[in-house]
C-alpha cells in the first residue's frame, strides 16, 4: 500500500507519520497539497500541526483546498483515510466525519499521555485492539475538544462510530479522565465508512519501540497505523 501524507503550510507531524509507517515497511509519500494526491495513492494521512497557523479557526482553511476534494473522492471508494490532530479538525471542518473540535476546556494548550478505551474494533484503525481495551497516546492540541448535536451523537452511538474515549487506566470514563472537555469524552470518531476516521491524540508518536520506551507513550500507536498495511 502506498500512503500519502498530505501537508499543508503549517503541518508539523508529516515527516513523524512518514517515519512510524516507514517503520512498520508501510510505503509513505509526503504530498504537498498543491500537486494533488499521486495515482497510486492507497491510503491517505493527514497530519497535525497548524496548517494556515490555525487562523480563522483550526482546520477550516485547508479543508477548503482542492486536494481536499480528492480525499473525499478517494474516502468514498473506501480508500482508508486518516486524520491525526490538526487532521482531525481538517476532516471535521471538510465534511469526512461529524462534529467539530474546538478550544479546549481549559483554554490552554496540552500536551500529556492520555488512556483511550477502544469502543469499536471492528475497523482497520483498531482491529490490532479488542473492545475496550485500554491503549495509551499522547496528546497535543489547542483545540481538542469534541463537539457535537445530541442528535448527531445519539446517531454515531447507535452506528457505533465512536472509535476511541478518554478513560482512565483500568477503563473507566470519567470526566477526571476527559483532558479537553470532549463531548461524551469522544477522542476518535468514524466517517460514515469505517475506512475514515479521525482523532485527537497521536498513533504516530507512539510508534517507534526506542521513541515509545524513552517518553512513556508505549507502541500502541503502530496499532492504529496498521491499518494501512
Amino acid at each position: 500500500m502506498t500512503v500519502s501524507i498530505v501537508r499543508f503550510g503549517g503541518s508539523n507531524c508529516d515527516r513523524d507519520a512518514a517515519l512510524a509507517l516507514g517503520s512498520l515497511d508501510i510505503d509513505a509519500e509526503i504530498v504537498w497539497h498543491e500537486d494533488g494526491l499521486p495515482e497510486a495513492t492507497d491510503g491517505i494521512v493527514i497530519p497535525g500541526g497548524f496548517s494556515y497557523g490555525d487562523y480563522l479557526r483550526a482546520g477550516a482553511m485547508a479543508a477548503r483546498s482542492p486536494i481536499m476534494d480528492e480525499v473525499r473522492a478517494l474516502a468514498e471508494d473506501g480508500v482508508p483515510v486518516l486524520g491525526v490532530c490538526n487532521g482531525a479538525q481538517i476532516g471535521s471542518e471538510s465534511g469526512l466525519t461529524p462534529g467539530a473540535f474546538t478550544t479546549n476546556r481549559s483554554a490552554r494548550f496540552q500536551c500529556e499521555h492520555v488512556h483511550l478505551r477502544v469502543e469499536n474494533a471492528d475497523t482497520p484503525f483498531t482491529s490490532a485492539f479488542t473492545e475496550g481495551e485500554v491503549i495509551s497516546l499522547p496528546i497535543a492540541h489547542g483545540e481538542g475538544r469534541f463537539e457535537i448535536e445530541p442528535r448527531k451523537l445519539d446517531a454515531i452511538r447507535s452506528d457505533d462510530r465512536v472509535l476511541f474515549r478518554y478513560c482512565e487506566a483500568d477503563g473507566t470514563v470519567t470526566d477526571v479522565a476527559n483532558p479537553n472537555g470532549s463531548t461524551d469524552n469522544v477522542a476518535g470518531v468514524l466517517g460514515e465508512r469505517e475506512t475514515v476516521a479521525v482523532l485527537m491524540p497521536h498513533p504516530e508518536r507512539a510508534t517507534l519501540d526506542d521513541i515509545g520506551a524513552s517518553n512513556g507513550a508505549g507502541t500502541d500507536g503502530a496499532g492504529v497505523l496498521r491499518a494501512f498495511e
